[in-house]
């Protein structure tokens, strides 16, 4: 058994992947990735980029389902040292998606670890 990689957006935006079939990095360039994360780190880009916001879902992705390679790149300068965050450098399948869990931050706007991602078989 092993835990889903997670990857974080709005559920307006979730909305829009399920027309397309997939989500895509924003910028043309083929060296852009989609950032991922694990569910013990999630919480450290959504207080960087999203403190406060209640309109967030996180997308519990099967590694195993994706067609695209997957590197553990370092963070931003604050980050311990050792942490590795996954990269997908391509597009991201709707179906590899098998589970969409609301992420809302506490009353101080302060996202912490999520609880309920399941567990992969």
């Amino acid at each position: 058994m092993s835990t889903p990689l997670l990857h974080m957006c709005t559920d307006a935006q979730w909305h829009l992947a399920l027309d397309a079939g997939e989500i895509r990095a924003e910028s043309p360039d083929p060296q852009r990735f989609l950032h991922l994360s694990t569910p013990q780190q999630v919480h450290l880009p959504a207080n960087r980029l999203y403190a406060g916001r209640t309109d967030l879902v996180l997308l519990c992705v099967d590694p195993g389902r994706l067609d695209s390679e997957i590197r553990w790149e370092p963070g931003v300068p604050g980050d311990l040292a050792s942490m590795r965050f996954p990269h997908l450098y391509g597009p991201l399948p709707t179906a590899s998606v098998v589970a969409v869990l609301d992420y809302r931050p506490d009353a101080t706007g302060h996202f912490e670890p999520p609880i309920g991602v399941p567990v992969l078989t």
